[in-house]
């Protein structure tokens, strides 16, 4: 009774693999680079290359597994897999039982074929992550500001850990088959909010200085970000989706303990905002 792994080193499949870990099952990590992979004592990694089925089946990846987390994206541009079929497939032929697929923001090969599998499937629904802050952390450190757009935009931002553990248990426990969870934070918060609980951590000032969407646009670009992620996160920034705002009680009902504040992630990695 393996569970496996895909995108381990990523910021979700960390704390999937760590929750895993918690409960005592054997956890096996998928990664193209093994040496750099850095996962905890415990973790059997193993290479592969979801864009790369074949390769799966070269490292004996699926040996054993009965449980499958899947994401739908592969590398930092976030580009859809086109591989879904062939994964699913895969999995089905070594025996595994039940498939968590990340949910990417809107229809993949990936979650198409998940939901097609005729297994027992889970679709991990999360808003946006609380780490994505720490994309404000050299501005932070060096000139104590923040500079975004929609500064009043509302965000039920979700801290990654807590995804995890809805992942581990809709992996690991009964009841979670045929479910969508959208998986949210306690409460919805403006980039000020968030600003503030920062300063709070950090125990120093953090200034927002708020960013017309062309001048975000445009540091997105310089920064290497392709202009379908450009005007994705523009369009989603600008208006918010109501699923994205709203709160929903999903990690206390499926992990029994109520979700992380942003304020508590705040306080975790305040070092990374402090000069």
């Amino acid at each position: 009774m393996t569970f496996l792994v895909t995108g381990a080193t990523g910021t979700v499949g960390r704390h999937v693999t760590a929750e895993l870990l918690r409960r005592g099952v054997p956890v096996r990590a998928l990664t193209r680079d093994p040496a750099s992979a850095d996962l905890p004592a415990g973790v059997e990694v193993v290479r592969g290359d979801l864009a790369d089925p074949a390769s799966l089946a070269a490292s004996g990846a699926l040996d054993g597994v009965t449980g499958l987390h899947l994401i739908t994206f592969g590398g930092a541009d976030y580009t859809p897999l086109g591989t879904g079929p062939a994964l699913v497939e895969q999995a089905r032929a070594a025996g595994v039982r039940r498939l968590v697929v990340l949910h990417g923001g809107g229809p993949t090969p990936v979650e198409d074929a998940v939901r097609a599998s005729g297994l027992a499937w889970t679709v991990a629904m999360p808003v946006e992550f609380m780490a994505n802050t720490l994309e404000w952390a050299d501005s932070v450190r060096t000139e104590d500001e923040v500079r975004e757009p929609f500064a009043d935009r509302l965000s039920a931002v979700v801290h990654e850990a807590d995804i995890g553990a809805v992942v581990a248990a809709a992996l690991t426990e009964d009841g979670h088959a045929g479910r969508e969870y959208l998986i949210t934070g306690p409460q919805a918060l403006t980039l000020r909010d968030r600003t503030d609980a920062i300063a709070a951590a950090r125990g120093r000032e953090v200034r927002l200085v708020e960013l017309a969407p062309d001048e975000a646009a445009a540091r997105w670009r310089a920064e290497g970000r392709p202009q379908e992620l450009v005007d994705f996160l523009l369009d989603v920034y600008g208006d918010t989706p109501v699923e994205g705002r709203t709160v929903t009680d999903t990690v206390e009902r499926v992990t029994g303990r109520p979700a992380r504040t942003f304020a508590a992630w705040a306080r975790e990695h305040a070092a990374a905002f402090l000069p």
